[in-house]
This record gives structure tokens, sequence and C-alpha cells, in this order.
């Protein structure tokens, strides 16, 4: 990565991140029409396994990934136990677009986690600037007519969501400084599995319907791109960014999950989203960049393959480790 802001691949992982995980919110929104919360999770982290099984043996990462497994189950519970049931049984009560404008308070809480482990970097100016502007932009979304619904259960479904915010916001530094040499194929293929085995049983104890198709459809959806492929790329990108700047995507994922949700589930939109959405853009790009039009010549070491291996390159905040992913 650069020493002070995005390269061109890192911009190109952060809108892959942009766009997946803000139709994330809309299949899950689909997916509880007819599946329980831990029918969800068990579904989606189970199949999401079951595509990257094959790579991931081939490769031996699964193995390397075996020999580190209490910081492969730690990164689970944090990154997929916690948040997917906690979004699912959120999303039975709340529009899929107010879920990803809660969401996107992950990278404040990402500032605050790397404040407390000494990295001052994202307190510079224009950084810090940006992350303001990002979450007034979000603000100015929310503060639209008819978005928040009301009731007790509503309450506790957004505190939910702001719990995940914050469980999100720690598990990129779990990767970074605990999982940095171990494979991310492994990584994520071994916390999928457990986390889908473990969510087995209740998920079968808790499923009483039968599932429509388009619910189907949307778990398989959630597994395959929102899960699986999600996961590689957003390894990648915490590695190419750092796990600070990593979550910025969540400040774009919003507008993703409003405008989905507004054309295939009839949710409102309103004059804050069309006002806030460049707000949220250029404070993600200030958060980011700081401001700069080209990132400085970048300190990479090299361009490893993702199930192989990493290499380590040295920024200004300490190792971070890159896989290729774009080749």
């Amino acid at each position: 990565m650069s020493a002070h802001g995005f390269t061109r691949r890192g911009w190109i992982l952060f809108a892959v991140m942009s766009f997946v995980w803000g139709i994330t919110y809309l299949f899950i929104k689909e997916a509880v029409d007819s599946f329980s919360p831990p029918a969800v999770v068990a579904g989606r982290t189970l199949l999401g396994g079951l595509v990257l099984l094959p790579f991931a043996l081939r490769s031996g990462a699964l193995k390397a990934a075996w020999k580190h497994w209490p910081w492969v189950l730690a990164f689970g519970a944090v990154e997929m136990a916690g948040p997917f049931l906690l979004l699912s049984h959120a999303e039975t009560r709340l529009p899929s677009g107010m879920t990803g404008l809660l969401v996107a308070t992950v990278p404040l809480f990402a500032v605050l986690i790397g404040m407390m482990r000494g990295d001052r970097s994202a307190l510079a100016p224009v950084r810090l600037g940006g992350l303001l502007l990002g979450f007034a932009g979000v603000a100015i979304v929310v503060a639209g007519p008819g978005l928040f619904p009301q009731g007790t259960g509503s309450v506790i479904a957004i505190g939910e969501i702001l719990l995940t915010a914050l469980l999100y916001a720690i598990a990129p530094f779990i990767i970074a400084h605990k999982l940095a040499d171990v494979p991310s194929l492994g990584t994520i293929t071994l916390a999928l599995f457990a986390i889908g085995l473990a969510y087995l049983p209740v998920a079968l104890l808790t499923q009483h319907e039968l599932p429509t198709l388009r619910s189907t459809v949307s778990l398989g959806l959630l597994g395959v791109v929102c899960t699986a492929f999600a996961f590689v790329a957003f390894f990648a990108l915490i590695r190419e960014v750092g796990p600070v700047r990593a979550p910025l995507f969540t400040y774009v994922n919003p507008v993703v999950a409003i405008l989905l949700g507004a054309v295939v589930l009839a949710e409102p939109v309103t004059l804050g989203l069309l006002v806030g959405f460049p707000v949220v853009l250029l404070g993600c790009w200030l958060a980011a960049t700081g401001g700069r039009l080209r990132p400085p010549a970048s300190l990479d070491a090299g361009t490893p393959d993702l199930t192989t291996g990493p290499v380590v390159t040295v920024e200004t905040a300490g190792p971070v480790v890159r896989p290729d992913v774009d080749r």
C-alpha cells in the first residue's frame, strides 16, 4: 500500500466491497422472509465455505490456518457469528436501507480502536475531517422523513446494528495483527465452516416454515457473492490499505442498500439521500487519501498469490500483509 493513501488497487477493492456488501442487506431482508435468522447464518456460512473449500485444500491454505485456529475462531466470532445473527434478526424489524446506514458507523469505531492501539495517523486534520464529513453525510440521509421505524423492537434492532458495527471494526485488527502470516483463503474457509456448523443445530430447531424460492435464491447469493467472494476481497483490502482505512467502504454501503431497497422493496427514498450521497463520497475520499489526488510512491515489496502465503510490506503504522487477488 502507499504510505499515505489508497493505491489504484486499493480503490478497486474498495469499490468491490462498497457494492458487494451494499447488496448484502437486500439479500438478508429477502432471506429472513422465510428463513429464521440462525438458518440464514448457517446457510450463508456453510455455502460460502463449500465454495472456497476446494481452493483452500488444493493450496494447503486450510492446513496452515488450522495451526492458528484460536485466532481464526476469534475472527469468525467477531466478523461472522455475532454480526450475521444480529443483522439477520435486526432486519426482521428494520428496512434494509436503515441497516446499511447504521453499519456506516464502522469507520468511527475503527478510528477509536486504532487510537487505543496508539495509531494517530487517523487524527490528521484532513482525514479526521473526512471521517466526520462522511458521518455527517449519513446523518443527512437519516434525517429524511419516514426512514426511522418506531417501537421498542426497532430500538433493540438499532442497538443490534450498532453492536454489529463495533464488531466489524474490531475484526480487521485481528486480521492485520494476529493473522498476518496466515493465508487468507485458509482463514476464511476455516472460520466459515466453524461458524456454520455451530449454528446448524439452532438453524434446524428454529426453521419452522418451508422457504420460498425468492428467499432461497437470496440466501444462495448471500453465501456465494456476499460471503465467499466478499471475504476474499475484504482480506485483500485490509492488507492493501490497513485496518483503519479498510472499513471506510461502509460509508458507501448505505447508499447502495437504500437504492436497492427503494427499487426492489419499495422502501422510502428521501431528499436527504440525494443530498447526503455526495457528502458521504467526499468524506470517504478525504478520510482515505488525506485529500491527495495521487498517492505517493508505493512501498510494495511484492505481489504473492493469495492462497500460498503473504509478503510483508512496511508502512508508517506497522507491517501489513498483501495478498494478490486481482490478477
